[in-house]
């Protein structure tokens, strides 16, 4: 778990997942929503916020 707001938003602010290859992604969400950001590595429009542990 991050302990303050500046390590978690630089660990998690605007970055995604690809379902398929898992590799990450920094993006803008409403260009993720709107399907406009696909995966540099495979192609896919499949995409996942990371998880917070």
């Amino acid at each position: 778990m991050v302990k303050f707001p500046e390590a978690q938003a630089r660990l998690f602010h605007k970055k995604v997942a690809c379902k398929r290859c898992k590799s990450v992604i920094k993006a803008n969400m409403a260009q993720i929503l709107a399907k406009k950001v696909k995966c540099r590595r495979c192609g896919s429009k499949a995409l996942r916020p990371l998880r917070k542990k």
